[in-house]
């Protein structure tokens, strides 16, 4: 598959381009399968519309560079979570977002999905109430994530408390700003970390609750796997 850009700006080529590297890989003794892309300037506010067309645009003209090529190459695939329903019709042959299986804080906060629909969140215990308005849990960044936009209110979001903010992350602890009801010192909370590939990819398995029992464990077989 050949790696257009088409618009964030990170890794593949322009799209009139594409085929110009598919003629290469021939050459290499490759066969070419089509052309693929990444809308991830998804990943702002109100921007998923224009994401998708661009992608759409973007795709469109690869592969008919490689049509004009001789290539009989006929996949599109693009795709993320932000954008993967304003996908054009037609624009693609696959479709491949990956937040979307869990969802996220970030995802919460773009619209993509509301609190409903986030199935994986970090279980954290309320260890110090230093000031009014002001809790602290003893999950960070090595179970959370780092990730903040800067579009984004927080490093994540108490699940059953909608205003409450993650605005302090360390290792190993989390300051977060609550106004009014707070969960109690050694209550365990639900946050839900901004960037869910982040939080999966830093612990060796998950664990499936069904209300509040854990009924299976799911190894993360990739984890440590980035070569």
């Amino acid at each position: 598959m050949v790696e257009v850009d088409c618009g964030l700006g990170r890794s593949g080529v322009r799209p009139a381009a594409a085929a110009g590297i598919a003629r290469a890989a021939q050459r290499a003794g490759l066969e070419v399968a089509g052309v693929f892309t990444f809308p991830g300037h998804s990943y702002t506010p109100g921007a998923a519309a224009h994401a998708a067309a661009d992608e759409a645009a973007a795709l469109a003209e690869a592969a008919a560079g490689l049509a004009d090529a001789g290539f009989a190459a006929g996949e599109r695939s693009g795709g993320s979570t932000p954008s993967a329903r304003l996908a054009r019709p037609g624009s693609l042959t696959e479709l491949r977002p990956g937040v979307y299986v869990f969802n996220d804080a970030q995802q919460v906060e773009l619209g993509t999905c509301s609190m409903d629909d986030v199935a994986l969140m970090v279980a954290a215990t309320a260890v110090s109430h230093p000031a009014p308005g002001r809790l602290v849990l003893d999950a960070g960044s090595k179970v959370l994530g780092p990730d903040r936009p800067a579009w984004a209110s927080g490093y994540g979001r108490l699940a059953d408390w909608p205003a409450a903010r993650v605005t302090g992350l360390w290792e190993h602890h989390a300051v977060v700003a609550v106004e009014g009801d707070s969960p109690a010192l050694g209550e365990v909370v639900a946050v839900v970390p901004n960037h869910v590939c982040t939080a999966v990819n830093l612990v060796p398995e998950l664990l499936v609750a069904d209300q509040g029992q854990v009924v299976d464990r799911w190894p993360v077989a990739a984890r440590a796997a980035n070569r």
